[in-house]
């Protein structure tokens, strides 16, 4: 790695020659199309082109993954070989420009007629250009010091006002939360700012509820209002939760886009909570799209704080394998001058029985684990969904089992008796 350049790794599907398909993802996405044009020079090309570093056939494969009209054309009908391809790019080419290397590292590659799968699997960055693009501004020490939590997991749950309850309705449930003893709470990713509940009226009305819980907690609970919008009125709520003393925003990052959650992140200190919904829809085909690995470098170099990367045994889609693999990038720094990592939050169907697999996947303790219906659906009530999970990572802590614990716990007890059925 230079200072000049940076990589990406990919992985492609083609029929046709495997150095030939890199070497033309490497012209269409710096200095090249299908033909050289008048004032393109060697000395030229010699700056702006990207270079192919190294490919590696990973073998043939029975079917094609997707259609190509291009090779329809030229009648091949050839079994495709799949293969990674490394790709160095020159910084100049892009400038400190989010937008311009997202469109560098995929852009039109995915519609190249010579192959039937593409997907971008990382970048790498030398520091000197990483720290030219935002920082986060909380990360995991900040986040612990706003939620007063200082050691263990940060425990959070998700709210549903989107199911209709006015902001009044969803104060009383964070006050309950509050006072059961949560450390985060989250709306959920499709409710932002409904006529029922508009963040206008909703914002002062949970963060006069978290105040009062404050006196008896000795803490403030952070509450990550969804503020997903266009830019102009993202900021304008960040800024009124911020105004009534809220630390906390989320933005729905695929549908925001990065100029959105640049703009947001350089207008506001509160931490920014990064929700990747959509993102299945990147991901999920093994031969297209984008994997984690890129996904989450792009996206810290837009700021952001907190990061899914969904739960353990949960109810999506992902592999285990994966959910274990996306928290190791969070906890990684990308720049190595300093502290740039960002917190890896887990959600979807965690509940106390979800914990060790969780408690194993971090190999240690800077997460948020959050939990809806394992925490307001225990059958003790959220205090004791609460407990039980507390008691869970107590338990991994202390090398112990959970049926071992659950003799002492009765919340970890009720919640292994009734999530567990459901398991």
């Amino acid at each position: 790695m230079t200072d000049t350049h940076f990589t990406a790794d990919y992985l492609i599907e083609t029929p046709l020659s495997l150095m030939k398909v890199a070497e033309i993802m490497a012209g269409e996405q710096s200095s090249g199309t299908f033909i050289r044009v008048e004032g393109e020079t060697d000395d030229l090309r010699g700056r702006a082109r990207a270079e192919v570093l190294e490919v590696v056939d990973l073998g043939e494969i029975d079917h094609t993954t997707l259609a190509s009209a291009w090779l329809t054309r030229r009648g091949v009908t050839t079994r495709p070989h799949r293969a990674t391809v490394k790709i160095r790019f020159p910084i100049d080419n892009v400038g400190v420009n989010l937008a311009a290397l997202a469109s560098t590292v995929a852009g039109n590659l995915y519609d190249l007629g010579e192959v039937t799968g593409m997907r971008l699997e990382s970048i790498t960055l030398p520091t000197s250009w990483r720290r030219q693009f935002a920082m986060p501004r909380q990360g995991i020490a900040g986040t612990r010091r706003l939620t007063g939590v200082n050691e263990g997991p940060m425990i959070g749950s998700i709210i549903k006002p989107n199911v209709g309850l006015t902001a009044e309705d969803t104060a009383k449930l964070v006050e309950r939360l509050c006072a059961a003893g949560i450390d985060f709470i989250k709306d959920d990713e499709i409710c932002a700012d409904p006529l029922h509940a508009p963040l206008a009226g909703r914002i002062p009305a949970v963060m006069a509820a978290v105040e009062r819980a404050q006196d008896k907690l000795g803490r403030r609970v952070m509450i990550a209002f969804n503020i997903t919008d266009e830019t102009d009125a993202m900021r304008r709520h960040a800024d009124l939760v911020a105004q009534n003393g809220g630390t906390c925003v989320m933005a729905n990052l695929n549908w925001c886009g990065f100029s959105a959650v640049e703009t947001l992140r350089r207008s506001t200190d509160l931490a920014l909570h990064g929700h990747r919904n959509g993102f299945g829809a990147l991901s999920r085909c093994e031969a297209l799209g984008i994997g984690f690995g890129a996904y989450q470098v792009l996206w810290r170099l837009a700021g952001v704080d907190h990061m899914h990367v969904h739960g353990l045994d949960g109810k999506f889609a992902q592999e285990n394998r994966e959910v274990i693999d996306s928290t190791a990038m969070c906890l990684a720094p990308l720049d190595d001058r300093s502290d740039d990592r960002v917190l890896p939050a887990f959600s979807s169907g965690q509940w106390a029985g979800t914990v060790p697999a969780t408690w194993k996947a971090a190999a240690g303790d800077d997460f948020l684990f959050m939990a809806g219906g394992g925490i307001m659906g225990h059958p003790g009530g959220p205090a004791d969904g609460i407990e039980s999970i507390r008691a869970a990572f107590r338990a991994m802590k202390d090398g112990r089992t959970l049926e071992d614990a659950a003799r002492n716990s009765e919340p970890l007890h009720k919640a292994l008796e009734f999530f567990g059925q459901a398991a």
